[in-house]
């Protein structure tokens, strides 16, 4: 195996999930080097990919498909503030959840479609309450150490906060 080919194989293991423009700007890499050597290892069986809300994201094999939707949200700021928030408090209603994340409901509703979604999130309807609870906590728990988001990955994520806070006024 090339080094070039070691090292985003090597990339992707330690940052499963990364997406395909974080492989090309953490590793400084062109994008055609990093597209050429991504099919090889797809066709090698060592990297799964999985196309998940308008990104190509990697993974290690061992990843199954509910895994590697988890990541693929997790890597999202908003979306592990919202998980991290319900693993440490526990059941809490959308209000309580948006509150404390500072973020708009609406916003708040969009990220909980994806998370129900993929079953990260389960919404318990009690009438005409709702709770959030993550489905999952241990697996969700331990997929969230496996994550070590960039600075770019985290800078979009907080920009696109401050737009949804600015529309809101």
């Amino acid at each position: 195996m090339t080094r070039q080919r070691t090292r985003i194989r090597d990339h992707v293991r330690t940052n499963p999930g990364v997406h395909f423009n974080a492989v090309v700007r953490n590793l400084d890499l062109a994008p055609g080097q990093v597209q050429y050597h991504l099919r090889r290892l797809l066709g090698q069986g060592a990297v799964v990919e999985a196309r998940l809300y308008g990104q190509t994201h990697y993974y290690p094999p061992a990843y199954g498909p509910w895994e590697r939707g988890a990541l693929a949200l997790l890597r999202r700021e908003t979306a592990r503030d919202v998980v991290v928030f319900l693993l440490e408090a526990g059941p809490a209603s959308p209000d309580a959840v948006a509150d404390a994340v500072d973020i708009a409901r609406s916003t708040l509703e969009w990220h909980l479609d994806r998370l129900t979604e993929r079953e990260i999130v389960d919404k318990v309807r009690d009438g005409r309450r709702v709770t959030l609870v993550v489905a999952r906590p241990e697996a969700t728990a331990r997929l969230l150490t496996d994550l070590s988001p960039s600075l770019p990955e985290r800078m979009v994520s907080r920009f696109a906060r401050l737009v949804d806070s600015l529309l809101e006024e």
